[in-house]
């Protein structure tokens, strides 16, 4: 028995459920925006993409204020809490009759998402032993961007019902993970300490958003619009003042130590590159079978999901691979799978479907990368941290994720651009399938100063390359 659980797979269990619903419910809306858009009386999609939008920007300012006051009180109450929360607000968003009620609903959403998971990861680093947390990770990060990958297939799926179920599919899920996470959780001992900077908070808060706010609205309002300039501006000098405080401060948000881990700051850095491929390719993917190939919401998600389907398969089997090569090396792989898998489908698509020339290979060797890169990179950076800030890191490494992941669309979406023509379009989205590459090579680039100088001790987690 530890911490008063007979098995750590079943807390295992539980927080991947709590991480699967959040990832999925935040990619899984990007297909359901006809049909959102159609049951709302043609609402502008400037206003329906803050059903996107207000999520992105919540989840990613809360979470690492969330984090923090979890390794205070108490994980466990923080992860029940954000799975109350995010449940709750799902049911809302499928009962919305508005589009007003539906983006309030979203917010919430995305409140207890950024609740629940930070606190689920460290609720799974305090269950395991050392010697077992880096797989532990691994699978939850497997499940996680599982989560993100398969919306599109889900969401296909759902949405020949109604809009509405790829919402109330989340409630009883959340009524399950509720149930079994009050039984069956463990209680980690509170850190005894005072009570973190909530103006340090509110201050970090707002930079993130500020942030997530100028990458998402860049390519309406304009890259060299004053608005956008403004919001940007405003961000850098946030993160600065946040900084200054989290110096001085005896009880900062996130202490500057943690920076100075170079398994985590270097893994939060690859974080955000490769999920700004990710997101760039998932976009992209929904957008060009559907716009250019006129697949079917459902059609696009049958067909993409063998990539998806490969992410567990090459996560859970990638120790072996880590043990030998070390996991700077495994994560590098993993990146350089994914852009040649964006570069096949750069080099290859063209303006009628041939699914199996053209777009499978790429479907296939995007989630190869996903498989090995992304749980990879999140077991190190997490495993490298100290107990007491399993909760704040776990956040500071999502935090990373959430912001590559607005900044990988933002990208795509300004390189796409508008086009007339189909000729023109797949210009633009080979060129989007390029950006793609580009920054899944510099993800792999940062991957390898992972790689260890010297060996690892036997016993010793693996937390680099």
């Amino acid at each position: 028995m530890r911490n008063g659980v007979l098995n750590p797979g079943i807390v295992l269990a539980i927080v991947c459920t709590g991480a699967v619903l959040s990832t999925t419910d935040q990619f899984i809306v990007n297909i359901a925006f006809p049909s959102l858009q159609h049951s709302f009386g043609g609402v502008k999609l400037s206003t329906l993409s803050w059903v996107l939008n207000g999520y992105s920007i919540v989840f990613a300012a809360l979470l690492v204020p969330a984090g923090r006051l979890a390794d205070r009180a108490s994980r466990k109450a923080a992860f029940l809490t954000g799975v109350a929360v995010f449940t709750g607000a799902s049911a809302l968003c499928a009962a919305a009759n508005g589009i007003g009620l539906l983006i309030a609903a979203r917010v919430l959403q995305a409140t207890g998402a950024a609740v629940l998971i930070p606190s689920s990861l460290g609720l799974l680093l305090a269950a395991y032993p050392p010697e077992r947390r880096t797989r532990a990770v691994r699978i939850w990060g497997s499940m996680a961007a599982l989560g993100a990958a398969i919306g599109p297939v889900l969401g296909g799926l759902l949405l020949s019902a109604s809009w509405r179920w790829i919402f109330l599919v989340n409630v009883p899920v959340g009524i399950a993970a509720l149930v079994a996470g009050r039984r069956w959780l463990p209680s980690p001992p509170r850190i005894d300490e005072p009570f973190p900077d909530l103006v340090g908070a509110l201050v970090l808060m707002g930079a993130i958003g500020a942030l997530t706010l100028g990458l998402v609205e860049a390519p309406d309002w304009g890259w060299g619009a004053a608005s956008t300039i403004v919001s940007l501006a405003a961000s850098v000098a946030l993160l600065a003042l946040f900084l200054f405080r989290s110096f001085w401060h005896h009880s900062p948000v996130i202490e500057l130590e943690l920076l100075r881990v170079r398994p985590f700051a270097v893994s939060s850095l690859a974080l955000v590159l490769f999920s700004a491929a990710f997101a760039g390719m998932l976009l992209s993917v929904v957008v060009w079978t559907q716009v250019a190939w006129g697949w079917s919401a459902l059609k696009t998600g049958l067909l993409f999901a063998p990539g998806p389907l490969l992410v567990p398969v090459f996560a859970l089997n990638a120790g072996k691979a880590i043990e030998r090569f070390g996991a700077g090396i495994v994560a590098a792989a993993g990146c350089l799978f994914f852009g040649a898998g964006a570069l096949l489908w750069a080099t290859s698509m063209g303006l009628q479907p041939h699914y199996v020339s053209e777009m499978l290979p790429g479907t296939l060797l995007t989630g190869v990368g996903v498989g090995l890169a992304l749980p990879t990179l999140t077991a190190v950076g997490a495993t490298a941290l100290p107990p007491q800030r399993f909760a704040t890191g776990s956040a500071v490494l999502m935090m990373s994720r959430q912001v590559g992941f607005t900044l990988g669309v933002a990208i795509l979406v300004a390189v796409l651009g508008t086009h007339s023509s189909p000729e023109a379009r797949l210009v633009a989205f080979r060129h989007g399938w390029e950006a793609v590459a580009i920054a899944a090579l510099i993800a792999a680039v940062s991957a390898l100063a992972l790689v260890r100088r010297q060996p690892a001790k036997v016993g010793e987690p693996v937390t680099a390359g």
